[in-house]
């Protein structure tokens, strides 16, 4: 996908479009495609597994996914309107390692549900599910958190946080949106 797509900067904590959740897209058009190859072609540069289209500065509910999950399988996506459905019970949290794009160099072990489920639609407009457990899970509810303004160290305690995003050079007070 990202072979005709344009290279964006990143986007760092700090900046309102981070911290607000993105406008539903309504139109399944071109823009929308090449968008997507934007965000693919962006992720891979960057050496990221998932992007948000907030991270590259646009105000849209999308995210794109490059992930070997923990089975060994690639899952390779792109979801627009994304709703991250509950999880099942039994709900286990599973704590490990995550980073963020948007927080460079910086990573923690944060808390989530094990196994996840996003619906949303493709880059045409036709229903799609994405599920996964482990890393996959991890992944999609990372991309899913971006789109309605959370970061992932926002989920972390206030000098966790801080710690972190001093490490990365960022402003360590969450901006109003």
């Amino acid at each position: 996908m990202a072979e005709t797509g344009t290279v964006h900067p990143i986007v760092y904590y700090g900046d309102p479009i981070l911290h607000r959740p993105c406008q539903k897209i309504t139109e399944f058009d071109e823009k929308l495609k090449q968008l997507i190859d934007d965000m693919f072609a962006s992720m891979y540069a960057a050496d990221g597994v998932g992007l948000a289209a907030n991270q590259i500065g646009v105000d849209a509910s999308v995210f794109v996914m490059d992930i070997t999950g923990d089975d060994g399988k690639q899952v390779v996506a792109h979801v627009v309107n994304p709703t991250l459905l509950p999880a099942e019970p039994p709900r286990r949290l599973e704590a490990d390692s995550e980073g963020c794009l948007s927080v460079p160099g910086q990573y923690t072990t944060v808390p989530r549900v094990d196994s996840a489920t996003v619906t949303g639609f493709d880059m045409n407009g036709e229903p799609i599910t994405i599920s996964g457990t482990g890393y996959v899970a991890r992944c999609l509810q990372h991309e899913t958190d971006h789109l309605q303004g959370l970061v992932f160290v926002d989920r972390l305690p206030r000098r966790m946080r801080k710690k972190l995003l001093e490490g990365a050079g960022l402003p360590t007070d969450k901006p109003r949106p």
